[in-house]
């Protein structure tokens, strides 16, 4: 591949000290994640700059460094320095994946918290999503208490150590994040305590802030400003067609939006016109039946749109590195659409085209069972809560006024 982009210099690139050899195989690996090739051309030539860096380094081979250690040769201070930044972190990521670079020694920080990990796994049953929540609470938990490998660092924790950590998070976060945090920390805390790390009962020392059931109304919005919202969708693009099937199957069937990067080309049942959704809360996946409007969606993006990687995933990003989209995707591309048009959309995630949804259903006489059953809530008491937004049926409810409470 190196032959077709630089015709001309392309052994000159493969005669490099320690790099030479890799750059063939981060041509292609590069392309075939999406990458055009410009981008790969303006990384390519950098590596006579990173090769000097090596050299003065005293680098006599690759495999002697870690990742840590290969990155910190990016830099950014220039143009010429974005560039080659661009280079390490793609050869980074090539030489790891290939096992080229050292592998380093966890630190103590990092093997407790990987211990931890597998007691969340083993014992606690937890989505790989919420262990990740727990592991970033319990290492930033870690860092921010000097944890530097030494036990007695641990032995010695205090209450006040733990109101520290939770009054420096505090400000970034809202009342229900700051829950959350708590609810991990107490969490890790029995762990560490289960073994005679931590003092016992350090974790009933935490107060939580006081966050109530229903204070909030679910962030729903007009059925017509949904409708009108997915009609402005440009459906002319790749990216457009894209958006336009996701956030069609949350406004269609309430689903989150991990829901929908989860969904798979096996789970889109053609003959049956079936939808197959994958649902970590309830364990078990939803069908449901395919809309004719929802089916010629997908069948227009995977069609027309769809880049031809092969992984499963229905939907993918349109930047490269080429991969499934993440929620954070999802809810920026939605948070894009938002701002760019001229709707009154105040909450700015797409979760609110699922609240949207139960309101629209319930208001067309929908039964909060089947409302539940849909959305893939457990009690009937999650569903409950869209029964404030439907005012009508409120007004029929309400009590006439008595005759003083008029003047």
């Amino acid at each position: 591949m190196l032959a077709e982009l630089f015709p001309q210099k392309h052994s000159y690139f493969l005669s490099l000290p320690l790099l030479g050899p890799h750059l063939e195989g981060l041509a292609f690996w590069l392309s075939a994640r999406g990458y055009p090739s410009d981008p790969i051309r303006e990384r390519i030539r950098k590596a006579p700059h990173l090769s000097a860096q090596l050299r003065r380094a005293r680098v006599r081979r690759i495999g002697d460094l870690s990742a840590a250690q290969f990155l910190a040769f990016a830099q950014r201070s220039s143009r010429v320095g974005v560039h080659l930044a661009a280079l390490v972190r793609s050869l980074s990521a090539y030489l790891e994946e290939q096992g080229v670079l050292a592998r380093r020694a966890p630190s103590l920080r990092e093997q407790v918290v990987a211990r931890y990990r597998e007691h969340l796994n083993r014992e606690r049953g937890l989505a790989e999503s919420t262990m990740a929540y727990h592991c970033a609470t319990a290492t930033e938990f870690l860092l921010t208490i000097g944890f530097d490998g030494k036990r007695a660092t641990l032995k010695r924790l205090a209450p006040q150590q733990i109101a520290a950590f939770l009054r420096a998070i505090g400000p970034r976060l809202s009342r229900e994040s700051l829950q959350h945090v708590v609810s991990h920390l107490r969490s890790f805390l029995r762990f560490l305590s289960r073994d005679g790390e931590v003092p016992r009962g350090l974790e009933s020392s935490i107060d939580t802030p006081r966050v109530y059931r229903g204070e909030r109304l679910p962030r729903s919005l007009p059925w017509e400003t949904v409708r009108t919202f997915l009609g402005e969708i440009d459906r002319s693009t790749p990216i457009g067609r894209r958006d336009y099937a996701m956030f069609l199957l949350i406004a269609t069937y309430g689903l989150r939006a991990s829901e929908v990067v989860s969904l798979r080309l096996d789970d889109i049942e053609w003959r049956a016109a079936q939808l197959r959704v994958p649902r970590a809360k309830v364990t078990s996946p939803l069908v449901l039946p395919l809309t004719k409007e929802v089916g010629a969606a997908l069948i227009d993006y995977l069609r027309n749109a769809r880049p031809g990687l092969a992984c499963r995933e229905v939907f993918i990003r349109t930047r490269p590195p080429l991969g499934p989209i993440t929620p954070i995707g999802v809810a920026d591309a939605f948070r894009h659409r938002a701002l760019r048009g001229a709707l009154p959309i105040p909450h700015l995630g797409p979760h609110c085209l699922r609240h949207s949804l139960a309101v629209h259903l319930l208001r067309q006489g929908t039964s909060l069972k089947a409302i539940g059953d849909l959305l893939g809530h457990r009690s009937i008491e999650s569903t409950c809560v869209y029964l404030r937004l439907n005012v009508e049926d409120l007004r029929d409810a309400a009590l006439d006024l008595p005759p003083e409470g008029r003047r």
